[in-house]
């Protein structure tokens, strides 16, 4: 009867541990998905969309996000939100052309067709919205550019870390659109906030190649985990 006892008991302990573990995961780890908008995917014939964005990609994220957060992962987003009138438009530089560099206030501005305008269809997030808890709008200043969820080009801070702080986030698994801007930018400046970066890379789709490897080298180089696919996660 002892020995029957002590096995039930460790049984119920291993229960409470398992519980432990789930809670943990639940408190501590949260997913940022970035800009799954129309305007950056073939899918939607967006005005600046990715390599690699159809209706395949767009769905293998949206089943992604659904299993993570079945998981007890708590989902957070990133959209693009910009003003007609926003400085890395080309339009609103008479006589540049798209994907020139010009100098603004001392920095490199990219000049990008208009995108992810405020109120326009294709600005929409594409996959289940009622999969996040948040959804943190981004480039909202026409002044400045916004490639990280974090915070702009003019150091002006999102609402991004202080949900994550206030959800008890510790680590972060990103993934979205592009890896080697916003996606880099998000997950760097996650990296440098203090929290544990994972970055799916499946998951994820790049503007060019070659910017895309330096994007990886660069995250790795920031203590950034690097992973295949969401299984090497879970």
């Amino acid at each position: 009867m002892k020995a029957m006892i002590t096995v039930a008991l460790t049984a119920a302990f291993m229960i409470l541990l398992n519980l432990g573990e789930v809670n943990a995961v639940e408190g501590k780890t949260g997913v940022i998905v970035v800009d799954i908008q129309g305007d950056f995917t073939t899918w939607k014939n967006g005005s600046l969309a990715v390599n690699g964005t159809d209706e395949a990609f767009i769905k293998k994220v949206e089943e992604a996000t659904r299993k993570l957060k079945q998981a007890g992962y708590i989902i957070f987003g990133t959209q693009d939100w910009h003003p007609a009138n926003h400085v890395s438009f080309y339009t609103n530089h008479p006589g540049k052309k798209p994907f020139e560099a010009i100098k603004i206030d001392g920095r490199t501005q990219i000049l990008w067709p208009p995108h992810c305008v405020q109120g326009t269809e294709n600005a929409r997030v594409l996959i289940d919205n009622n999969l996040f808890l948040a959804i943190v709008k981004k480039g909202q200043d026409p002044r400045y550019d916004s490639y990280s969820g974090f915070q702009d080009d003019g150091g002006a801070k999102t609402e991004m870390d202080e949900i994550l702080k206030r959800n008890g986030i510790k680590r972060v698994i990103v993934y979205g659109i592009a890896t080697d801007y916003c996606v880099k930018a998000t997950a760097i400046d996650a990296a440098e906030a203090g929290y544990q970066v994972v970055v799916v890379e499946s998951l994820c789709r790049g503007v060019a190649p070659d910017t895309s490897k330096a994007a990886i080298a660069e995250m790795k180089a920031k203590g950034i985990k690097i992973v295949k696919t969401l299984e090497d996660v879970l």
